[in-house]
């Protein structure tokens, strides 16, 4: 049965299932049954109502969690329309978020939000009309495929006769589908274009006047220039002068406070910069708010799509951008697949793909809620995560969207990458390899964190693992297996070379000592196979004997030595191993980079850059990874470690469900091989960010930690260092309490402070958490309570939805309450009334881990404590206020909370400490 509702703006009546629509909040559900009743029920009757029935909703994953995840029903998300009907448009995922992307009126209460779910679907369908992406994506083509049963048999997207309806037509299922032809977008993808490399740039100066006229500029030439934000501007030139000493490049560290404008003061002389030496500047960010800001505050720059297109580039690691091969390949397998979602996930990122200007999976046009509606595997999983790109033996490589990317970045003037590519980038390169000269580090205070993990080494099962499915690809004939092996990607490159061909078996012969799938199966069973599994075996045996806190949900440790005979057996057999592994590895890419060198112009192009690419990388996994790996096992041998290493073993779990193990190497201070491997290119580096250094009251010493977590103290010790205040008026805009008569051991007074702290505000509240145990305790207690009070909370670590769109569901509503760990509290940039309150738990100290130590150690000892966790709270309080006109309130439930760290706070805002009663009265007066 159908029910019929006329559309004012379409040729055709669009045509809505006749099915109830249901939403929920934390305690009950909203029913408008298919006859029209508007029920109110208990989650438990809705499930008995709904299951194994179909049902309108909106995202469907999380209302199932809502509802527990054992409930059936069959769902009409409107999400997954929403996706399809407007690939790559932004919207939150909320019945409001949908709303307004649509232009429709917003539900003014929770009852009134299942008939705005029919309105939001009938939208939908009836802009299907017009769509724009027709010509490359067929909406009624991909729909036909979305529309495939499954092998087992199971119903297809139940959109589909839907979809069809809409134009007008009638929806056959027996009509043949091919899944590989209807979903082929990639055929009508633009080809990238080869050009001649870029002439190095000149190294020409820019001078103040000429940034503080591109600063004019960029704010519009009527509007008032801000002193710190001129004063910042200028300071930034310093790192665009000429370099006179190889060894001795400009670096510039300033600290501007919130609110000074940074974004644009660096882009100013970075700009004047690229235009006059006709170069190119990357600038280097931590979060993918900021990336998204920056190009934003660009379009100031290039107004013009066209010409910021050819100007501005953006670059990531190729994990983050979709894979055309794993699209086709996934696409090919939909209708053999066992449950639909294969097709149904298939059509949608077939639109998306058509849709998109870069195929970035991590990007602004790439709805960061899709992978939770749509599932990892056939969403963000389509990346090429392992390596396995087999470069011009694809199909698809001059469509590439991270052939795109690599060919923009190096003729654009502004590239906007992350910390984490520069690293890596860094880390691989050759003193000869053409490298950006110029950067800026924004977010500069992750610098040290994203060191520490591009240096790193973990000979772990699961790093193993990936290492074999790199070299073998795909085994046990599993065909949804996308895993490309070596012998694919080599194998014609080899053809005629005998001792190629020789290094080629011996690496597939060898690769059998490295972990298959289901290792852990194997390793809870006692029965481990090959030396790989053997080690880890052996390690997580001691790990478990001897690490505190076996009965726990957390990570467990213990150090490195000393270690049994049977550990040391299996580590030395493993060492072996490696080596005959290691050694055709090397031997082959020795080969075809001679093959390379040898070349008479024999070669075409595109077989000299696979040739390069499986060369580099080769060498790449036998040089860094397993040498790595080697080393930590010759040092286990010797019974120490290198003093500036930190080696551990480490049982990884989470839930206290153990995900990985094995041996862990991280260096003491990151920096400097981070300052060794980029030396050799640059020129000039400019690091910023508003929480740089510390405050611990001595400027001297602060100024020193931030050269040291900077890099600059290993690139230039003379260094030009600028602080540049806020010019918010921290002491009329904030207030600060700190609540002496709450018990932070007894989680009922915590969770009872947050539900009374969070009414007071009216929402509009962020609640900060130093455990993830104690803040799902906490919501377990409030969100009933807190939503009958019309406050909806969202909770990281609880909600199956990533933590960007928390964060933008908690931005869209001024009544909503948010809880999250670490990554919330750095990837939080909301402006206005929508975060008016900060709770934080605990003191944020520092995790006691065996890392922490010995930087401890070697950093200063407690003051090194002292100076973590103070940025932790500058960097927390820093989000609460992003303009002139906001306001806001940030409260500590730690009476503990030492007086030297309270240096992190504005030195003009009172800090207050007092009773939960008198802090809940000053917030209502001072938000009033």
């Amino acid at each position: 049965m159908m029910s019929q509702a006329p559309s004012s703006q379409s040729k055709t009546q669009i045509t809505l299932p006749e099915i109830p629509a249901l939403t929920l909040n934390a305690k009950n559900a909203f029913m408008l049954t298919a006859d029209g009743e508007l029920k109110t029920c208990s989650h438990n009757e809705a499930s008995a109502l709904i299951h194994k029935k179909p049902v309108l909703v909106c995202h469907a994953p999380y209302t199932r969690g809502r509802l527990g995840n054992d409930t059936e029903f069959f769902a009409f998300d409107v999400l997954e329309l929403f996706a399809f009907t407007h690939p790559g448009k932004f919207a939150t995922p909320t019945i409001n978020g949908l709303c307004k992307a649509l232009g429709l009126v917003e539900p003014a209460s929770i009852d009134e939000s299942p008939m705005a779910l029919m309105d939001i679907a009938k939208a939908l369908l009836s802009d299907l009309q017009d769509d724009q992406h027709a010509a490359k994506a067929p909406p009624l083509e991909i729909a036909r495929v979305m529309g495939l049963n499954g092998s087992k048999g199971r119903g297809g997207w139940p959109w589909t006769p839907f979809v069809f309806s809409a134009f007008g037509e009638t929806y056959d299922k027996a009509v043949p589908v091919n899944s590989k032809t209807g979903l082929n977008v990639w055929k009508n993808l633009p080809e990238w274009n080869e050009d001649a490399p870029e002439p190095p740039p000149s190294h020409l100066a820019v001078t103040g006047d000429e940034a503080r006229e591109r600063l004019q500029q960029l704010l519009g030439h009527d509007a008032e220039q801000r002193k710190p934000q001129v004063e910042y501007t200028t300071s930034m030139t310093a790192a665009f002068a000429p370099t006179n000493n190889a060894d001795e490049p400009n670096i510039v560290l300033a600290e501007a406070g919130t609110g000074v404008g940074k974004t644009l003061g660096y882009l100013a002389p970075a700009s004047v910069w690229a235009e006059k030496n006709k170069g190119t500047v990357w600038i280097s960010t931590y979060t993918k708010n900021l990336q998204r800001q920056i190009d934003q505050e660009l379009d100031r720059l290039y107004p013009n799509e066209e010409l910021k297109d050819i100007h501005v580039a953006t670059r990531k690691g190729r994990e983050n951008y979709l894979c055309l091969l794993n699209l086709e390949e996934t696409a090919a397998g939909a209708a053999l697949a066992k449950h639909p979602q294969a097709a149904i996930a298939s059509g949608i990122m077939a639109r998306w793909t058509a849709a998109t200007k870069d195929g970035d999976l991590t990007g602004g046009q790439y709805p960061g809620w899709l992978s939770g509606i749509l599932g990892y595997r056939y969403s963000t999983g389509l990346s090429d995560r392992r390596g396995e790109c087999v470069y011009s033996a694809c199909d698809h490589y001059h469509n590439c969207f991270v052939e795109h990317s690599v060919r923009k970045a190096k003729s654009a003037r502004i590239v906007v990458a992350n910390h984490a590519l520069v690293m890596i980038s860094s880390a691989l390169s050759t003193s000869g390899e053409d490298m950006p000269s110029r950067y800026v580090f924004d977010e500069g205070h992750h610098l040290f964190d994203a060191a520490d993990s591009a240096f790193a080494a973990h000979l772990t099962a699961r790093e193993a693992r990936d290492l074999r499915r790199w070299i073998l690809g795909n085994e046990g004939g599993r065909r949804q297996s996308r895993a490309r092996g070596l012998k694919r990607r080599a194998e014609d490159l080899t053809e005629g070379m005998a001792d190629a061909e020789d290094a080629l078996r011996k690496i597939l012969d060898t690769a059998e000592c490295l972990p298959m799938d289901s290792w852990t199966r194997r390793l809870r069973d006692g029965t481990p196979s090959g030396p790989t599994e053997q080690f880890a075996a052996e390690v997580y045996r001691l790990v478990f004997a001897r690490a505190d806190g076996r009965d726990g949900p957390y990570s467990l440790e213990t150090q490195a030595f000393p270690v049994d005979d049977a550990l040391l057996e299996k580590s030395r057999a493993l060492k072996a191993a490696l080596q005959k592994l290691q050694k055709p590895m090397q031997d082959l890419a020795r080969i075809f980079a001679k093959k390379l060198e040898d070349d008479d112009g024999y070669l075409d192009t595109d077989t000299r850059k696979r040739l390069e690419a499986v060369s580099q990388s080769l060498e790449r996994r036998a040089t860094m990874t397993l040498q790595a790996w080697i080393l930590m096992l010759e040092n286990i041998d010797k019974g120490e470690t290198p003093p500036e290493f930190v080696d551990w073993m480490e049982i990884d779990r989470i839930d206290g469900q153990a995900i990985d193990v094995g041996l862990y190497r991280h260096h003491v201070d990151p920096m400097k091989p981070f300052a060794a491997s980029i030396r050799p290119h640059m020129h000039g580096m400019a690091v910023t960010s508003a929480t740089l250094r510390d405050s611990s009251q001595n400027d001297d010493i602060d100024w020193q930690n931030a050269m040291k977590r900077s890099g600059a103290e290993y690139l230039n010790p003379a260094a030009q260092t600028h602080s540049f205040s806020s010019p918010f008026n921290y002491a009329e805009q904030t207030k600060i309490f700190i609540i002496n008569d709450v018990r932070k051991d007894k989680m009922d007074q915590v969770a009872g402070a947050y539900k009374a702290l969070f009414e007071a505000s009216g929402g509009g509240a962020l609640g900060l958490f130093t455990a993830i145990s104690r803040l799902r305790a906490v919501h377990d207690r409030i969100a009933s309570n807190l939503e009958e009070k019309g406050l909806p909370l969202y909770s990281q670590h609880v909600d199956e939805i990533d933590p960007g769109t928390l964060v933008d569901m908690f931005r869209e509503d001024t009544h909503a309450c948010l809880l999250g760990t670490d990554a919330i509290r750095d990837g939080v940039d909301v402006p206005g009334e929508s975060l008016r309150l900060i709770v934080f738990d605990r003191t944020p100290w520092p995790r006691p881990t065996i890392l922490h130590k010995a930087r401890r150690e070697a950093f200063g000892g407690r003051t090194y404590d002292e100076m973590m966790t103070r940025l932790k709270l500058k960097q927390a309080f820093g989000r609460l206020i992003r303009r002139t006109t906001d306001k806001g309130v940030f409260v500590m439930l730690d009476p503990m909370l030492p007086s030297r760290l309270q240096t992190a706070f504005p030195s003009d805002v009172d800090i207050i400490k007092c009773g939960l009663g008198e802090t809940i009265n000053n917030i209502k007066d001072f938000l009033s």
